[in-house]
């Protein structure tokens, strides 16, 4: 490989009228960009490929408390971990919890973030920046501090949203008690915390989308929704699609949000796959088991975004 790209750079010297490079010069510029990315290649190794690796040896362990405390308690077991995984309807509970919370906090995300932008980027609408900071501040604001403020919102006596129910003459909703309402209740608190950052992604692709486009569809006589579908869509789809792929894999990892407002509860209604595995890890110190959970969830986000790309590539929202 090396030496076809030094006579391919040769020919094109030579017709360009200039003398080559010499082969060591290459070599040269080639240890130099290898120094370059050595370092961050290293902490690569270091803090990822090697932990990831440890990992998937201690999901075939029965790796617990008693091997934490003498490694002579350890023992190889195998898949005996993905089988009592398997096996466990808690564990299942737990993925449909998490599929519940992708299949609708997904789109419900990328329609609200991709509606501000477009709003945003009109010029015509006063205060865009502020309107910008304050749409975007809930995604720098600490999560726990909003969750715990989520919650008195929610309640079922004091809450603000109660308040407003009622006071049409609604029955008032036990928000974060019931299990019909849980995950409804987490998922708004998701989206109003996320979609700021993908609003922001969104706004910036919309600005290079150039105005002569909007200026053509208008005089072929497009209404707003027609210019946003051939216009707009077309032009941001490899951008949508990068949002989805994002907002998958944080749907899926979501952790923090029932942590703190259920505790997993009612009845287990708000159990995460990765709440599972803390409770798993650290609660039980199974961590054999944990790990084999957290290599189950990899290949869930790998799969959900291998199908993401396939239809993308279908529809043709990326070559």
């Amino acid at each position: 490989m090396t030496d076809i790209r030094l006579n391919a750079a040769k020919v094109e010297a030579e017709a360009a009228g200039r003398p080559s490079r010499r082969p060591s010069q290459f070599r040269a510029r080639e240890r130099a960009a290898w120094g370059f990315l050595a370092p961050a290649l290293i902490a690569i190794g270091l803090f990822f490929c090697i932990p990831v690796a440890a990992a998937l040896l201690l999901s075939l362990t029965d790796f617990d408390i008693y091997a934490l405390a003498d490694l002579a308690n350890l023992r190889f077991v195998g898949l005996q971990n993905y089988e009592r995984l398997f096996a466990n309807p808690l564990f299942w509970g737990a993925m449909r919890n998490t599929g519940l919370f992708a299949l609708f906090g997904v789109p419900l995300s990328i329609a609200a973030s991709l509606l501000a932008a477009v709003i945003l980027n009109d010029r015509t609408v006063k205060w865009r920046p502020v309107w910008r900071v304050i749409f975007f501040a809930p995604f720098v604001t600490t999560l726990v501090a909003t969750a715990v403020l989520w919650n008195y919102l929610l309640h079922t006596r004091y809450g603000v949203i109660n308040w407003a129910i009622t006071s049409v003459g609604l029955p008032a909703v036990d928000w974060l008690g019931d299990p019909s309402t849980s995950i409804p209740a987490i998922l708004m608190f998701v989206v109003w915390k996320i979609f700021g950052y993908n609003m922001l992604i969104f706004l910036a692709v919309l600005q290079t989308v150039p105005d002569d486009l909007y200026e053509a569809a208008r005089i072929d006589g497009a209404g707003p929704w027609s210019r946003f579908r051939h216009v707009t869509l077309p032009a941001i789809a490899p951008t949508v699609l990068l949002v989805s792929i994002i907002s998958v894999a944080s749907f899926f990892q979501l952790f923090a949000e029932p942590y703190v407002m259920t505790q997993g509860g009612p009845a287990q209604s708000t159990v995460t796959v990765l709440y599972f595995m803390y409770e798993e890890g650290f609660k039980w110190w199974n961590l054999g088991s944990a790990s084999a959970v957290a290599f189950i969830l990899f290949l869930c986000i790998l799969a959900v975004t291998l199908v993401q790309l396939w239809v993308a590539k279908r529809v043709g929202a990326y070559e």
